[in-house]
């Protein structure tokens, strides 16, 4: 989950001043958190307090209402109920990250993904998103190598990940689709030597810079079991208190033990 928001904040300025070089500036003075970090606290907090998806969805979508979200979700974050709209955005693999380290077993992790998607993404390439991205982080937490992984979502998910990060940037473009962005996330990290790496490759691609490094970010952390210090430490500075909160109870509870303990280190420093 930290290494989802990690990635969101570095990707937020690139979303729109899109880069395909790596050496890009990891953190700005208008770096920030968007709306793939309010949605991913959201689910959170609902698998911590055992509420509904869609409800407390809604409820952090409005509580945070300036973070960049798409304008089918605008709309469904003011109506009055929470029927979904068929979406196969890439919103919902952004959030699912949650998932991968509160259920411990295949079946639950691509049941609750599907359960984190359906509420407004419930088009089978939405769901198809969120359980491949749920599954790659939750094999990746379970020690799976990258050709596992790789081999795993390609198979069950029929995305084509034979492809390399070089391969793909000169020609690829901004798409906000799961079945246009997610596999790229997923290679994104593949390719990648280091958390760090991952997100550069990701950005790098020269898309939708925040959610696919949100989403190359989310299972980097669970296969490096780390994130470097200096991107950790920017991680509660751009938060609203609120938000670290929620997201330091989560880590604290369900995250892996050498991530719990970098948190540790970061509150006694």
């Amino acid at each position: 989950m930290l290494g989802a928001i990690a990635g969101d904040i570095v990707g937020s300025v690139y979303e729109n001043l899109r880069t395909k070089r790596k050496d890009f500036r990891l953190f700005t003075p208008v770096s920030t958190f968007t709306d793939d970090t309010v949605l991913t606290v959201a689910v959170a907090d609902a698998i911590l307090t055992g509420r509904e998806y869609g409800p407390v969805i809604k409820s952090y979508a409005r509580k945070h209402p300036l973070r960049g979200y798409g304008p089918r979700f605008l709309k469904w974050m003011v109506s009055p109920g929470v029927k979904p709209y068929n979406s196969f955005g890439n919103g919902s693999a952004m959030r699912v990250s949650p998932v991968a380290y509160a259920f411990d077993s295949e079946d639950e992790v691509l049941r609750e993904a599907q359960r984190t998607a359906e509420c407004t993404h419930n088009h089978p390439e939405g769901i198809k998103g969120a359980q491949a991205t749920a599954l790659a982080i939750f094999l990746a937490r379970h020690g799976a190598d990258k050709e596992t992984i790789r081999t795993t979502i390609a198979g069950r998910f029929n995305y084509d990940l034979a492809r390399t990060v070089d391969g793909i940037r000169p020609t690829y473009r901004a798409d906000l689709t799961c079945q246009g962005s997610v596999p790229e996330a997923i290679i994104a990290f593949l390719d990648s030597t280091s958390f760090e790496d991952a997100l550069r490759n990701a950005v790098s691609l020269g898309g939708d810079a925040d959610t696919q490094a949100c989403i190359a970010g989310a299972i980097a952390e669970a296969h490096y079991r780390a994130i470097p210090a200096p991107i950790l430490q920017k991680i509660p500075k751009k938060l609203s208190k609120s938000l670290w909160r929620t997201t330091s109870e989560f880590t604290r509870r369900f995250g892996i033990k050498e991530i719990i303990q970098q948190l540790e280190a970061l509150d006694a420093g």
